[in-house]
């Protein structure tokens, strides 16, 4: 059986509105695919690995082309059973909001733990090669305001980092859901907003 991965970002739960246009998209995909496994990793519950002294000596190590040394071995276990289940989906559903024109610090913190060398990505005479290729990822975002043109746009901080990182390590095929504005012209542009989203989210279910 396939996996989804759905990855939230969000602390809102049922107030968030990310996860009102993700709940489409979900009702959607379990109906046209039933043969996937959906599953749930909600960043604000995950007690997620601090990046210790003894974590980054590692990444280190690994960046050299050694093995990692018996003495750091059991600090990596953690990060790699993060990056062992990342790796085992073969889609993701990432649920975000922008938080200061970015993305909130515990999904930085998330793929900070993940996307490490050996792990994700690696070092090859050609240059470097992501580890995850031959996957498809959705990211739904909710903005308080309209960051689509300019100059609002060149605030836009999320979604260009997140195509960085993903396309870094092998994930090319990754589609935005961008729901905007949330706050900035009022709740009938907000309710709006968020029924086209939601509709443009299912579609996307269909054909994934």
């Amino acid at each position: 059986m396939k996996k989804l991965l759905h990855i939230i970002a969000t602390p809102r739960g049922d107030r968030s509105r990310t996860l009102q246009v993700s709940r489409a998209f979900l009702e959607a995909f379990r109906t046209t695919h039933p043969e996937w496994n959906v599953e749930e990793l909600d960043l604000f519950k995950e007690k997620l690995p601090p990046l210790t002294v003894e974590r980054v000596d590692g990444k280190y190590v690994l960046l050299s082309g050694k093995e990692l040394p018996v003495e750091l071995k059991g600090a990596w276990e953690e990060i790699l059973r993060h990056i062992e289940r990342f790796l085992a989906a073969d889609g993701y559903l990432i649920s975000t909001p922008m938080w200061n024109f970015g993305v909130p610090y515990v999904l930085k913190h998330y793929l900070d733990v993940i996307v490490q060398p050996r792990g994700l990505f690696r070092y090859t005479p050609n240059g470097v090669e992501g580890l995850a290729k031959g996957r498809k990822m959705v990211i739904m975002t909710s903005r308080g305001g309209d960051y689509s043109t300019a100059p609002a746009s060149t605030m836009d901080f999320l979604e260009p980092y997140l195509k960085a990182v993903f396309n870094f390590v092998g994930i090319t095929e990754l589609t935005f859901v961008n729901v905007q504005p949330m706050d900035a012209l009022g709740p009938q542009v907000r309710d709006s907003k968020i029924s086209a989203a939601c509709e443009s989210a299912q579609a996307l279910a269909w054909k994934f």
